[in-house]
């Protein structure tokens, strides 16, 4: 067994709990937390483990279209008690077109997020890169609604837990109107999000570190202490910037974004 800096956890055991995720992937289950089963774990080991559940899909056949960032916003941190971002990887089939309606029972503790995404033109890598560098590398922002799945235990989650767990994404819905990223000031996009025609959440997006391309260069940061970057043509989920919204089967979700059309999903 091996460890590497950094890291509480050996390699055995992070394969584990990736498999343990896996398996609750598939059976559309939850594990214990493992914040409370490895207390000695730490944000590495979670990284680690996110990396091998990340190979284990793409050595199956799942494409990498993009990332995701969360817990950019105080209303996403105060939700869930955790107060540093996070981010986790989208597959192919992980990304939805507004409009779809899709099976509510695919994932584990169904919820909803209001976002902004970022589609790429160019690479970014480093860390301290200014919004101005982000905005330069970036082809268009488009609406987004996150559907989250979480395979672990909700109460009590720490950083370990939600990183490990690919920060609980479970899908993404993208909207059809397509921006510039300099057409308007991204601090200042509002939205209304709508279950059954009933406003549940609103928020604007500067809820997002003041502006949601700030969440895309804290991840190009954090890429590059893991050795990694965003490539042109990845599609990346800036974060929420309003409290998760719980679904049920039969609901209809309708995000209204301010100058920038609607997303919208449904749930049987």
């Amino acid at each position: 067994m091996t460890s590497t800096p950094g890291r509480g956890l050996d390699d055995a055991t992070v394969e584990r709990i990736a498999d343990e995720l896996a398996e609750a992937t598939r059976s559309r289950g939850t594990i214990e937390r493992i914040s409370t089963r490895f207390p000695e774990a730490t944000i590495e080991d979670s990284y680690a483990v996110q990396r091998t559940w990340r190979a284990r899909r793409e050595e199956a056949g799942a494409r990498l279209v993009g990332r995701k960032i969360g817990l950019t916003s105080k209303a996403m941190q105060f939700a869930t008690g955790i107060t540093e971002p996070d981010y986790g990887v989208i597959f192919a089939d992980q990304a939805l077109r507004s409009g779809e309606t899709v099976e509510h029972a695919q994932w584990s503790n169904v919820r909803v997020e209001v976002e902004l995404a970022f589609v790429l033109k160019a690479p970014l890598e480093g860390e301290g890169l200014s919004v101005d560098q982000v905005l330069d590398a970036t082809e268009v922002v488009v609406p987004a609604l996150e559907i989250l799945d979480s395979h672990i235990e909700l109460e009590g989650r720490t950083i370990v837990d939600t990183i490990s767990d690919n920060a609980a994404l479970g899908a993404i819905v993208v909207g059809d109107v397509e921006i510039g990223p300099r057409d308007r000031d991204l601090s200042w996009v509002g939205a209304l999000c709508l279950v059954n025609d009933e406003i549940i959440e609103t928020g604007v997006s500067g809820g997002v570190l003041g502006n949601p391309a700030q969440g895309v260069a804290w991840l190009a940061g954090k890429l590059a202490q893991h050795g990694d970057r965003l490539e042109a043509g990845e599609l990346v989920l800036a974060g929420s910037f309003t409290r998760p919204v719980w679904v049920q089967p039969g609901d209809r979700v309708r995000v209204e974004y301010q100058d920038m059309g609607t997303v919208e999903v449904a749930f049987r």
